[in-house]
């Protein structure tokens, strides 16, 4: 795939809430639940196949999984490698010369520390729905 294809590559918001939703372990009938009364497991699904995600949903998607909605707007598994290495570039682009990154860090610690993260989250909600479940019985 050549640059410019990857750059008119349209990204699928709805498939990045079910990768995100995903890893984070939650079900879409939690996130039916956290979203509200008008949402259901079915209303999820269909959801996850949009292509575009209306950004006022996409904001309330992002802030219960406790991700940056540009992350759902902008995630390409094909890409995130390159994103990466190029905001942790170190070197000096003003010759205009493009060298490969020397990345100050290791990107598997990286991935650990985000898997971590999101082990946390899902924690977290795990918690508070067994809270909500004994606040009802």
């Amino acid at each position: 795939m050549s640059y410019t294809d990857m750059q008119n590559k349209k990204i699928h918001q709805g498939r990045n809430i079910k990768r995100f939703r995903e890893m984070l372990g939650i079900k879409q009938e939690a996130l039916a639940f956290e979203l509200g009364d008008d949402w259901n497991q079915k209303k999820i699904s269909l959801l996850e196949q949009k292509e575009t995600v209306e950004s006022d949903i996409l904001a309330q998607v992002a802030q219960i999984l406790k991700v940056p909605a540009e992350a759902i707007e902008n995630f390409d598994e094909e890409q995130a490698v390159n994103i990466i290495s190029n905001t942790f570039n170190t070197h000096d682009h003003s010759n205009g010369v493009n060298v490969q990154p020397t990345f100050t860090f290791n990107p598997l610690d990286k991935m650990v520390e985000l898997y971590e993260r999101m082990l946390q989250q899902q924690k977290e909600m795990i918690d508070k729905l067994e809270r909500l479940i004994e606040k009802e019985q």
